[in-house]
């Protein structure tokens, strides 16, 4: 086995003990879109620290995570629910949102408008700052 491999398995299963918190936290649904019933993965939201951290984990489904994984696949009609995620009371998911919507914004106009509403504290304003997505 590699070693680059071996690493990315003990990350996984460092991140999978979250899993049970993460799931109670976001009462099986994604944090983003809200989507239920669906296939659930933890997301780590940048910058990504050298051992996994639940603060920085949401849990989201495929179509968001294949979406954020993949740029050139975003559909900016499908991420209109952004417009609720982004109050969230979780940090990250908080984080996420803004930072999405901030990418969004460069072609969407509706995605500058939310971000003209959405207020941030220091901490998340600093945060949602050093969040490189693509």
């Amino acid at each position: 086995m590699s070693k680059g491999h071996a690493k990315h398995q003990e990350r996984h299963h460092g991140l999978s003990q979250f899993g049970k918190d993460l799931v109670r936290r976001c009462g099986s649904k994604c944090e983003l879109c809200e989507d239920h019933g669906v296939k659930l993965v933890v997301y780590e939201v940048p910058p990504i620290e050298a051992e996994p951290d639940y603060d920085h984990c949401i849990m989201i489904c495929e179509t968001c995570e294949g979406q954020l994984d993949r740029p050139k696949t975003i559909d900016a009609t499908y991420w209109r629910f952004l417009a609720n995620s982004m109050w969230s009371s979780v940090t990250p998911v908080k984080v996420i949102s803004v930072a999405m919507l901030q990418h969004l914004a460069k072609q969407e106009a509706w995605a500058g408008e939310l971000l003209e509403q959405v207020y941030m504290d220091e901490e998340e304003r600093a945060w949602s700052e050093e969040v490189e997505l693509f």
